[in-house]
């Protein structure tokens, strides 16, 4: 009864022994054990980050220039002839990223990197220049030009190397660009129809001199053997085209003729003549809608590049917050790796010496030193990894390439973002709010509008020719009295005016005048090129709206999938969470029973090696729904609402706020 009463007894001391120790170890954690994935950002680095905040509150910012690119415009006559050039390109990087440095370290909120890469992108710097294009394309159509198109293709250059989502950002504005020209309407039946001509006026001027010395055979025919002719000419043309189908022609020709022949009543001979001919195209070619069909393209154009921009930026926007993300992914996990290392090293020496002390055999230090190294090259692996992430959101967010910088390490402020709302809507909400703010829907549109359009202006092409003209001319002529005519007196008499003045007074006075009316009608008897091209525009109009129906469908695919895909990183989370707090509890009493003489320090190791593995588990599927929120964000087509950007400070490519 004593045995059995103290063996009882030392197990009671010891499981009290074991319960005060796993008492002290939950309240006080020891310095080696690896701790949870924290759900929220730690209090120094959310009083680090509002301080700088405001900080840069109290500082005057020093903002970079807008983007601004006049367009050419001057009083200057010969302003037209003359060429313009664009103002330089500013490659440098925005105050903004200097005012984030602290201590030789890029301290970066999520809202300071999305900042940074509205002001320094590429991707957006390049699509910028689209606005102005769009309207040099659409001052060319004034004038009667073809459209050109403007490429809104989605680019993604300097934003490489994040999430991507099967339906990325991109997917869905390839059908809207296609309408701003992005491959060149000449590939399609967009905008064909009867020829434009241009409604700039065209002023022509010619003049010659000229002197011939011709010898004759006979010399009755002008009196003399060798003939003399001095001739100076002088044409103007004017011609000016309207929206409606209207051409307005003016000529006019001046002459002075002399030549030595004596059988010639004046000599010089002056002339000019004056020609007015209006021209009206009655079927094709006729009315305002057909001649204006690419101001109306072009203008449509303008609408689509703006939405374009708006999916550019997105896009952008999108990318940085996944490589945020992964950044804090990265980071998180070199914390994770360097408190396992920590630990593996603090188990080795502690071996080490209870080996010396002939506690523990070898062997269990050998294993130490192979866990050791394995750490070592797990905590290498990771930071290659974090500084790969680096790299890449620097590329993002800066201009240029400053070394400075490249080799500063960023510190993540953020390690988690706000609930996002649309996590608890339904999906027939969410699909509603894609169809409404997503600028690729109305992209397609307006892609269908300015197909509509084409299809009704190329209908003018099957119309015969038939155009209706009037022709006015006047003439006038005078010059001096040959003083040697050696024909009679009555034939070398003349009562034409002598001078230039007399001449035009008489060209214009209707004194001699000419009119027409009259009309011009040409039919094609087959028509075949016009006929197959109309017919055509309205096969490709069918394939348009089958595209229009497709981009709904993939619009809602992509809207379900995103959703899906939030409600599976959610409770991924949730199970990353109690397997992370489970190991964390198998480590905490592995350690105890390691103290106690129940386990070895090798169970101990393997405990907390499972422990930093389910940590970084648990970062990679917050991480994970952070990516998720991300996306479904895009996939509604709510990401400048939720990251409060605004598209005319992305415009400008300055944040002001």
């Amino acid at each position: 009864m004593t045995r059995i009463g103290t063996r009882s007894m030392i197990l009671a001391m010891a499981a009290l022994m074991l319960q005060a120790s796993s008492a002290m170890a939950a309240i006080t954690a020891a310095p080696e054990a690896p701790g949870p994935a924290s759900s929220q950002p730690a209090a120094s680095s959310v009083s680090l980050a509002e301080a700088m905040r405001q900080e840069q509150q109290r500082r005057p910012a020093l903002a970079p220039p807008p983007f601004q690119v006049p367009l050419p415009h001057s009083r200057n006559p010969l302003a037209p002839y003359l060429p313009s050039t664009p103002p330089p390109l500013d490659l440098q990087n925005s105050p903004l990223l200097q005012d984030l440095i602290r201590e030789g370290k890029l301290y970066l909120s999520l809202r300071d990197a999305i900042a940074l890469a509205i002001e320094n992108n590429l991707d957006l710097a390049y699509f910028r220049y689209n606005f102005p294009i769009a309207q040099m394309d659409y001052a060319r159509t004034k004038a009667g030009g073809t459209v050109n198109g403007v490429n809104t293709a989605i680019v993604q250059s300097s934003t490489q190397g994040g999430f991507a989502p099967s339906n990325n950002a991109s997917a869905g504005a390839a059908s809207g660009s296609a309408a701003a020209g992005a491959g060149g309407i000449v590939t399609s039946t967009l905008g064909a129809g009867t020829a434009v001509s241009s409604f700039d006026p065209f002023l022509n001027f010619n003049g010659r001199v000229d002197h011939t010395v011709q010898q004759l055979g006979n010399a009755f025919q002008v009196g003399v053997p060798i003939f003399k002719q001095n001739t100076i000419e002088a044409l103007a043309n004017y011609t000016q085209s309207f929206p409606l189908g209207t051409n307005v022609t003016v000529n006019y020709i001046g002459q002075r003729y002399a030549n030595n022949s004596p059988y010639e009543a004046i000599n010089p001979t002056l002339y000019s003549n004056f020609q007015v001919i209006l021209t009206q195209q009655l079927l094709a070619g006729f009315g305002i809608s057909t001649n204006e069909r690419f101001i109306h393209i072009a203008r449509k154009n303008l609408k689509i590049t703006d939405l374009a921009f708006q999916a550019q930026v997105i896009a952008t926007i999108t990318q940085v917050e996944n490589i945020y993300w992964d950044l804090v992914n990265a980071y998180e996990d070199e914390r994770v790796k360097e408190r396992s290392l920590a630990f593996a090293r603090q188990t080795l020496d502690d071996d080490q010496k209870q080996l010396n002390l002939h506690a523990i055999p070898a062997v269990q230090v050998m294993k130490d030193e192979a866990d050791v190294a394995t750490s070592e090259g797990d905590l290498t692996i990771s930071r290659a990894n974090l500084r790969l992430n680096e790299l890449l959101l620097k590329n993002a967010i800066t201009k240029s390439d400053d070394p400075v910088i490249d080799e500063m390490p960023i510190e993540p402020l953020d390690r988690m973002g706000p609930p996002d709302p649309n996590a608890s809507k339904s999906i027939t909400e969410l699909i509603a709010e894609a169809e409404k703010n997503r600028p690729d829907v109305m992209q397609d549109e307006l892609a269908m509008q300015v197909a509509k359009m084409s299809l009704n202006s190329i209908k003018s092409e099957l119309l015969p020719t038939l155009n209706l003209y009037g022709f006015y001319e006047g003439a006038g002529i005078a010059g001096p009295k040959n003083p040697n005519c050696n024909l009679t007196p009555d034939q070398c008499s003349s009562n034409l005016p002598t001078g230039f003045g007399s001449m035009f007074q008489n060209t214009f006075n209707y004194s001699s005048p000419e009119y027409q009316v009259g009309m011009n009608l040409s039919i094609n008897l087959r028509n075949r090129v016009a006929k197959a091209d109309q017919f055509r525009a309205g096969l490709e109009y069918r394939q348009r709206q089958i595209s229009f129906e497709e981009q709904k469908k993939s619009i809602r695919f992509d809207v379900r999938n995103s959703l899906f895909a939030l409600q599976q990183a959610q409770a991924r989370v949730e199970a990353a969470k109690k397997a992370s707090d489970l190991a964390r509890r198998t480590f905490e009493i592995t350690r105890q029973e390691q103290k106690l003489g129940a386990k070895s320090s090798y169970d101990t190791l393997a405990a907390e090696h499972d422990s930093a593995i389910a940590e970084s588990a648990l970062v990679a599927a917050q991480i994970a729904y952070e990516k998720a929120k991300v996306d479904i964000d895009r996939a509604t087509g709510e990401t400048l609402a939720r990251t409060g950007v605004s598209i005319d400070e992305a415009k400008n490519g300055v944040v002001a706020h």
